[in-house]
């Protein structure tokens, strides 16, 4: 890295291998974001079975409970980062979401790991407004769906570091020390990340490229953030608002952003405990499933959505929608089809093909936004975002799908050997006679129980999951659906941006 003055004003020259140093740095502090965040999913079963949870509990320690304070802070934690040092604030941020899930392996019952779980909300709040304005920062807009699709990488490698080790730990150790041993090392990561990573002038890759001699380099132009006032902080606020939520283009993306992480993090919470109810298969053997079998293809589809948005993108900014609406509708379809298999090895099989598709949606979505708004309106551009986002998909989508699961567990439990569309029943409050909450608590018979209701007990809860997954995996569609309509007016919009 040099610096090239001009009229005794600075501008770094950050040199390719440096930037990629920078992306590969906070690719790992997302990865250990999601380690941390969805490692819950993998050991879920253990802990339900441990702490006697339903799977509405399940989903609000995953989803809720863990959204509420993520989302809230995001807000102003990005209007720092706006102001503040962003490296400083990541590597405050590793910290504390670390310490928090090393801490989870000593909770005792639901309200002692519910308030953890807030505490790792607290921290992984500052990691990505500031990360998306770095990045912003260091790539041009041409090439910034592709590094945000690098580090949006980080949330299916996350997800498969974080399957793959905790069902080994909690196998082989205990749930509790799989907890300790991914949340520490998150410490260690923020040394090297303060250590490591600079902090870059705003707006500094939004200079044009030529000329490129250094002596005609000039320092950045971005305008400086205004005085700190309540104020100003809301006209900030409603400045990026009205982008994301007035822009047509930026709507249907971020609804449709919104509506696939609904379906993705709500039968994502749930799919490991289906393999191990559904199949009787052990916690390490789903690790290796749901985290190698599924980062494979999701990872593919992360890298390849930014990369093919942008090259496909220099014919038409169209591209930017299509790519995630055209793989979204693909890939619900063949979602579907692995769940209704009764072979694990079969479903494993199909299940590397649909992520392909399915997260092709992130590096586009975060590129358009990104592009959208100034350039000290980045971190507050993508805080507002993760806090619609999160709120209803994070928040909502376990939830959701918990509640469903133990809705059709009751009423599969009640009625066994109903016919498939006789699950909607259990929505009507036809949920006959029997009580699988209270029967089958952990979603298992009681030790000692007769044969008959341990098996009535396995039949309606794997079900009930299986169902609750595929009623999830249909919001894949829908959201396809708003990023067609999010195609509508997309070349004009980006032409009218800054980087368009």
């Amino acid at each position: 890295m040099t610096d090239a003055t001009a009229g005794g004003a600075a501008r770094p020259v950050y040199s390719n291998g440096y930037k990629a140093l920078v992306l590969g740095m906070l690719l790992a502090a997302y990865t250990f974001n999601f380690i941390d965040r969805t490692i819950i999913a993998t050991i879920g079963q253990a802990i339900k079975v441990d702490l006697k949870l339903t799977d509405t509990q399940l989903g609000l320690l995953g989803g809720l409970y863990f959204a509420l304070l993520y989302t809230t802070l995001g807000l102003p934690i990005a209007r720092w980062a706006e102001r503040g040092n962003r490296t400083t604030i990541i590597t405050l941020a590793l910290v504390i979401w670390s310490g928090f899930t090393a801490m989870c392996g000593a909770a005792t019952n639901f309200v002692m790991l519910a308030a953890l779980r807030f505490g790792v909300g607290i921290g992984e709040a500052g990691c990505s407004p500031p990360s998306h304005s770095l990045i912003s920062d260091y790539f041009e807009p041409k090439k910034r769906a592709s590094a945000l699709s690098i580090y949006s990488f980080g949330i299916p490698l996350g997800t498969m570091i974080g399957a793959v080790a905790g069902g080994w730990i909690a196998q082989n150790l205990s749930w509790r020390w799989a907890f300790v041993l991914v949340g520490m090392p998150g410490i260690i990561l923020a040394i090297l990340f303060k250590l490591l990573v600079k902090e870059p002038p705003r707006g500094h890759s939004d200079l044009p490229e030529h000329p490129i001699e250094p002596e005609d380099l000039t320092a950045p132009v971005a305008p400086a953030p205004k005085p700190f006032s309540i104020a100003q902080e809301f006209r900030e606020l409603w400045g990026v608002a009205r982008i994301l939520f007035g822009k047509w283009p930026v709507l249907h993306m971020v609804l449709g952003v919104t509506i696939a992480s609904f379906g993705s993090y709500g039968s994502g919470a749930f799919v490991p405990a289906y393999f191990v109810r559904q199949f009787g298969l052990d916690y390490a053997t789903v690790g290796l499933i749901t985290g190698l079998v599924g980062g494979f293809s999701a990872g593919i589809g992360t890298l390849v959505g930014g990369i093919v948005a942008d090259r496909a993108a220099r014919r038409s900014a169209v591209w930017y929608a299509l790519v995630p609406a055209i793989g979204l509708l693909i890939a619900t379809p063949i979602y579907i089809a692995a769940y209704l298999q009764n072979s694990w090895q079969t479903a494993a099989m199909i299940l590397l093909v649909p992520g392909i598709f399915h997260y092709t949606y992130l590096g586009p979505t975060f590129g358009v936004v990104q592009n959208s708004v100034p350039v000290t309106q980045r971190a507050t551009a993508t805080a507002l975002l993760f806090f619609f986002l999160n709120l209803i998909a994070l928040g909502g989508g376990p939830v959701f799908t918990g509640w469903v699961s133990d809705m059709l567990g009751q009423f599969n439990f009640s009625h066994p050997g109903q016919t498939v569309m006789g699950m909607f029943h259990g929505f009507g409050g036809d949920v006959g006679a029997g009580n699988f909450i209270k029967d089958c608590p952990g979603g298992k018979a009681p030790d000692g129980a007769a044969e008959a209701l341990a098996t009535a007990c396995h039949a309606a809860g794997s079900l009930g999951t299986r169902q609750a997954i595929i009623i999830s995996i249909c919001f894949y569609a829908w959201a396809s659906l708003h990023y067609f309509l999010a195609a509508i007016g997309m070349v004009k919009h980006m032409k009218s941006t800054a980087g368009g």
